[in-house]
């Protein structure tokens, strides 16, 4: 009998028509059609476990995902990726592939995550859905100000979704900063991890900062209280995408270079 191997893929989506990376019932989602399209080229039933979950409607430029082969396919014949890739619909795109250690976790061993939220001002056909159109400029020197203030914090519960099943809600904030464009802004952030419906929280409560509505200082009262309704309005998915996810055993310069426990590729 074979011995099954594990292997990692990158792929990336535009999430406009999925309800998110994680299989649900009655629901499109990104995963129930990577796992059918993988099964086929396979010819074995794959069923892939994902970095994380996105929400409805929200992008990956990079999202890693593991899964368990035990048939003679050859991941590493580039045709693979060609077959996977003529399977897949036009907004779901596999980008590379690579056998890692049998308990390489995408989940668990995910070290970074980094998210950007996209915001511009003036209608551009060839932003919808991948970005939140606003009519007015708010003050990007007060939300980065109040983005310094959350940096200092760990336990995020007024950002979570309610109901989630989740041990902690801490999350280790490493950047949170908007950097304006020349039509927009641009929201960037990186955590160890992330809770449910969190970046989305984060920026909508800066917004109200942004727009004047509490000040920069009123974001400490908020966190402490560790209540989600004191925090703002969650902000249109379109707008975020997942950028990057980081990996002790794979290369920073080459995502998908491994790096064994023994120092070798």
């Amino acid at each position: 009998m074979d011995t099954a191997k594990r292997y990692f893929i990158e792929i990336a989506y535009n999430g406009t028509a999925y309800h998110g990376w994680q299989i649900q019932k009655n629901a499109h989602s990104v995963q129930e059609v990577l796992n059918k399209a993988m099964s086929t080229v396979c010819r074995e039933e794959v069923e892939t476990l994902g970095c994380g979950r996105t929400d409805t409607g929200v992008h990956a430029r990079q999202l890693f995902a593991h899964f368990d082969l035990k048939g003679q396919t050859d991941m590493m014949d580039p045709r693979f990726l060609l077959s996977l890739n003529s399977l897949l619909p036009y907004d779901i795109s596999a980008k590379t592939i690579i056998e890692v250690k049998p308990d390489a976790h995408a989940r668990f061993d995910a070290t970074n995550r980094s998210y950007e939220y996209h915001i511009h001002f003036k209608k551009d056909p060839f932003k919808h859905n991948l970005s939140w159109l606003l009519r007015d400029i708010p003050d990007v020197h007060l939300m980065n100000k109040t983005a310094e203030i959350i940096k200092g914090y760990t336990d995020f519960s007024c950002f979570s979704k309610s109901n989630t099943q989740t041990f902690t809600n801490n999350c280790k904030i490493s950047r949170a900063e908007w950097i304006k464009t020349d039509d927009g802004m641009i929201f960037y952030i990186s955590a160890d991890r992330f809770l449910r419906n969190m970046v989305r929280a984060i920026v909508g409560t800066l917004m109200k900062v942004g727009k004047r509505e509490i000040e920069p200082e009123e974001i400490r009262a908020i966190i402490e209280s560790k209540n989600r309704s004191n925090a703002g309005e969650s902000v249109p998915a379109c707008g975020l995408h997942l950028t990057e996810v980081s990996y002790p055993y794979l290369s920073k310069s080459h995502p998908l270079t491994y790096i064994s426990t023994n120092g070798k590729n």
